[in-house]
């Protein structure tokens, strides 16, 4: 079946709870709220949409759960954010640009550019034991 295709603002709240899945465990939409400096009535919606195209769950005790497909989805978003960000800072862009600009490229870029952006760096390195670049 055709997943629902998700907007950056649903791409963000799964990345967002999937940080904080990460680090604390339990997430709530408060927790959200807070993490992404949005109004609690905007997570609602979100959560509800996401729980609707089968990315989320929400437990009787208002915990938020991403299902095997909202963690795929947020744990890319991730991956792809870490490593722009990454990237960019290398190249001494400041952190906080780098940071908004990495959130703005991993909603673009296709999955396809971003594994050839990857790969290229893999193979451009002739001496990987003395290159300079570690992947974090």
């Amino acid at each position: 079946g055709k997943s629902m295709k998700l907007r950056s603002s649903g791409e963000d709240y799964l990345k967002t709870i999937f940080i904080l899945q990460k680090n604390k465990g339990v997430v709530r939409s408060v927790d959200v709220a807070e993490q992404m400096e949005v109004s609690k009535p905007s997570v609602s919606h979100a959560v509800k949409l996401l729980c609707e195209g089968g990315f989320l769950e929400m437990h009787e005790d208002y915990s938020l759960h991403l299902t095997k497909l909202g963690r795929e989805v947020g744990e890319r978003l991730y991956e792809r954010h870490q490593y722009f960000a990454n990237r960019l800072v290398d190249a001494g862009v400041d952190p906080d640009t780098a940071k908004d600009e990495a959130c703005r490229i991993e909603h673009t870029i296709s999955h396809e550019s971003f594994n050839k952006i990857k790969g290229q760096e893999l193979k451009t390195c002739p001496f990987a034991d003395s290159c300079s670049f570690k992947p974090k």
